[in-house]
């Protein structure tokens, strides 16, 4: 008999108010799984259980992984700025009571929704396997926390969870949010510099690839538990490339500035010791630094990682093409006037 996990079995997403974690969400739901989301506002998963609530919740998580046979666990606090304490409450502690919970209600299957940025120090990455998680080194607390909390996700699969790790890079499409509406907002203002070269390459995740992927992944999860693996769409491309190549899908002129690596680094940390100073004397900012020294050196290194392992253990291989995933997205800007 299969050991997948199939539908109509029970799978709870976590951080289905995010573009990815509602596209799981809703894709799963689409294939006759019996999908709960669990966020803090309604995730529009169509056929989907909503429980909102935040993972700091004792009970709100309790009721959201009672009954459950897979978790997808996808939330997180992602920002490259702000206090350490509210990555912690998030990303570490709040990992922790999902998994205690999952421990307690007798869930056996996790798939741990991770970054490569946790076992990423600021060099180059050269089609690199999957790193170890390094807490000490990994650059901002974001990635510091996740990479605890990855640490804490393998030490409960060693406990007896069935717990399979995935790490996609640089997710981006239609409807993101993050780093597409980024990239165009800043490059129709003639805000957006290349840093450095703009040579290093680069691997990035087209999101209908990613979606595809994380249902392999959960669909597959007893058969390949205890790996850990970064997912990209396995085409490295030159960043100044993608970064044009995105902005020109908005409709927005190609960035023309361009600013040495060193000087963005180092403009980088000066503005987020300005930043944290002004955010403990007004408090936390609605928006981001402009620029900061891990944004400066995923801009200017190259990091794009081996998919062999990936693809093999999933069963899988991107269906879009990065080329097709732009022109997806000019098309979808062009008809709704916005990229969400």
């Amino acid at each position: 008999m299969s050991r997948e996990i199939l539908p109509p079995a029970r799978v709870l997403v976590t951080g289905a108010s995010g573009l990815l974690g509602r596209s799981v969400a809703q894709r799963l739901a689409d294939l006759g799984y019996q999908v709960t989301t669990f966020q803090r506002s309604a995730s529009g998963v169509v056929g989907a259980r909503d429980v909102r609530g935040s993972l700091t919740d004792d009970d709100a998580v309790a009721q959201a992984v009672a009954g459950q046979d897979a978790i997808v666990h996808m939330a997180a606090k992602v920002s490259v700025s702000g206090r350490r304490e509210d990555f912690e409450r998030v990303n570490i502690l709040g990992t922790e009571k999902l998994f205690d919970a999952a421990w307690g209600a007798g869930v056996e299957n996790i798939l741990h929704v991770s970054s490569p940025s946790v076992a990423h120090a600021g060099s180059s990455l050269v089609g690199a396997p999957a790193g170890p998680p390094d807490p000490q080194h990994a650059e901002g607390h974001y990635a510091r926390t996740k990479a605890e909390a990855e640490v804490l996700a393998q030490a409960r699969g060693s406990a007896g969870v069935n717990v399979l790790i995935m790490r996609p890079h640089l997710v981006w499409g239609p409807g993101d949010g993050q780093l597409t509406k980024r990239i165009i907002d800043r490059a129709r203002c003639g805000r957006l510099p290349l840093i450095g070269t703009g040579a290093p390459l680069v691997d990035t995740l087209y999101i209908d690839n990613a979606v595809e992927a994380f249902v392999s992944g959960l669909r597959r999860l007893p058969l390949i538990a205890g790996e850990t693996l970064v997912v990209t769409n396995g085409e490295p491309r030159p960043i100044g490339e993608l970064i044009m190549g995105i902005a020109a899908a908005g409709g927005a002129a190609p960035p023309k500035l361009r600013v040495p690596a060193a000087l963005a680094k180092a403009a980088g940390l000066a503005v987020e010791k300005i930043w944290a100073f002004s955010e403990r004397v007004t408090g936390p900012h609605q928006d981001e630094p402009p620029m900061t020294k891990f944004l400066a050196e995923q801009l200017s290194t190259a990091h794009w990682f081996d998919q062999r392992r990936t693809q093999q253990l999933l069963d899988w291989t991107p269906s879009i093409s990065i080329d097709q995933g732009l022109a997806r997205l000019g098309s979808h800007i062009r008809s709704t006037g916005t990229v969400l």
